[in-house]
C-alpha cells in the first residue's frame, strides 16, 4: 500500500486517514477506497490520476507477491458495470495489465 502512495501521492491523505481510523493497514479495505478514487478520477472528479494507478497495478505481477495479487484481484472485481458511470475504466487497461484485472 505504501508503494502505491509513493507513486500516487493523491492517495496519501486517504491512506493516512485509513491508518488512523483502522489503527493500521487493512489492505482490502484501503484498496476498496483506491478503487472508488480510481473510478472517480476516470470520471474527472478526483485528485488522483487513474492512469498512474493502473500503471502501478500493471507493474505488480512482476514482484511475485501473492498478497498483492489477492488484494488487486478482489478489489478490482467490483468495478462499475459497463453501463454505469465509470464503467468504461475497464476498457482502458493495456495488454500488460494483469489478466485478473483485464478480465474484469
Amino acid at each position: 500500500m505504501r508503494d502505491l502512495v509513493a507513486v500516487a501521492p493523491g492517495f496519501e491523505d486517504l491512506f493516512d486517514a485509513h491508518v488512523f481510523n483502522e489503527d493500521g493497514v487493512l489492505p482490502h479495505v484501503f484498496f476498496w477506497d483506491v478503487v472508488q478514487e480510481t473510478v472517480a478520477s476516470f470520471l474527472g472528479g478526483s485528485g488522483t490520476d487513474w492512469r498512474v494507478t493502473l500503471r502501478f497495478l500493471e507493474e505488480q505481477p512482476g514482484r511475485d507477491v501473492p498478497e498483492v495479487g489477492q488484494v488487486v484481484t478482489t478489489s478490482f472485481r467490483y468495478l462499475p458495470w459497463p453501463d454505469q458511470p465509470g464503467g468504461p475504466v475497464g476498457a482502458v487497461v493495456t495488454p500488460t495489465t494483469p489478466p485478473t484485472v483485464r478480465g474484469l
